[in-house]
């Protein structure tokens, strides 16, 4: 389990295609300080598992399933990522509740830029729609973010300074893809529902 409180801006080092899925090493110093064999690190909002950590780097293997939903498949040698370790139950919760499985991806719109935020419009794929709400929490390559105003194919969120400057969302560029994670509370919900009324 993340909050969605980015760590640290890693730099992809490696990418291994493999038959059905891909080896990919990532440079993070931060998030393999206390690295161990079989730790997750979230990468742009995607959970992955350690298989192989040293020297500030770690590698972690990618099925099919993850390249097909989330954009790690579009990856590429020297890409920045956004890193994340699991949240302790000792920590503050800063952000929201986030799974690291990733639901789909969307794409940036547009980004007007105001003299201390900006606003990032980015597009929502139908069957997403429904768990999106006004105020109310979703991941964004792995950023905890609160919804400005929800439409049916897109949403914004207002950047702050810090947001911009230490995850890759202040790089990203209309037409970028990138990974979405709707609030978990909103699918138990609906599926409590439809059991409901069955």
């Amino acid at each position: 389990m993340f909050t969605g409180i980015v760590e640290e801006l890693g730099t992809v080092v490696a990418i291994e295609p493999l038959a059905d899925s891909a080896r990919i090493r990532i440079e993070g110093p931060l998030v393999t300080s206390d690295a161990v064999h079989g730790a997750s690190i979230a990468v742009n909002g995607v959970c992955l598992t350690v298989v192989e950590f040293g020297d500030g780097q770690f590698t972690a293997d990618v099925m099919n399933e993850t390249l097909l939903r989330s954009s790690l498949g579009q990856l590429q040698t020297g890409t920045r990522v956004n890193l994340e370790r699991p949240v302790t139950l000792a920590a503050r919760l800063g952000g929201h509740l986030v799974q690291g499985h990733v639901d789909g991806t969307g794409h940036i719109v547009s980004r007007t830029p105001s003299e201390n935020w900006e606003l990032v419009r980015v597009s929502l794929p139908d069957e997403l729609g429904r768990y999106v709400v006004e105020k109310g929490s979703i991941t964004v390559d792995g950023v905890s973010l609160t919804v400005v105003d929800a439409e049916r194919d897109s949403f914004t969120v207002s950047l702050i300074p810090t947001t911009l400057e230490l995850t890759t969302l202040g790089h990203k560029t209309a037409g970028d893809p990138v990974n979405l994670e709707v609030d978990v509370v909103a699918k138990y919900v609906e599926r409590m529902m439809q059991w409901r009324t069955q």
